[in-house]
């Protein structure tokens, strides 16, 4: 299963950018889709998350900044950036919950990372 990450790029303080993730095959099911960043020397940790039925969760240095959505019918996922900080510049990585066939369990798939750098 590849999850393909794309909207990254380098902004201004204070600016918007808008990632997105798609998976890019045809899968049995998809659980909860979300986003992780890591930022150079330290771990990744969680962004924001959001279920089937739409319940999100957010970290709470991006609450009020950041809003992630997802069209459940192409299996894709956004994460809208407002207000952009110095300290959200990372490395963003999408991820999903997949049942890639009936005959599978629930796993987790990477995207390969789309890096946002937030410099004036």
């Amino acid at each position: 299963v590849q999850l393909q990450a794309s909207g990254g790029g380098l902004v201004q303080p204070g600016g918007s950018l808008r990632l997105s993730c798609a998976v890019s095959i045809k899968i049995f099911g998809i659980g909860t889709m979300g986003w992780y960043r890591q930022a150079p020397g330290l771990q990744r940790e969680l962004v924001a998350t959001m279920t089937t039925i739409g319940n999100t969760n957010y970290a709470a240095s991006v609450k009020d900044r950041f809003t992630i959505s997802r069209e459940i019918a192409n299996n894709t996922v956004y994460l809208q950036m407002n207000s952009l900080k110095p300290s959200d510049t990372a490395v963003y990585y999408c991820y999903a919950d997949v049942r890639r066939t009936v005959a599978d369990g629930w796993n987790d798939y990477w995207g390969q990372g789309t890096l946002v750098t937030v410099s004036s």
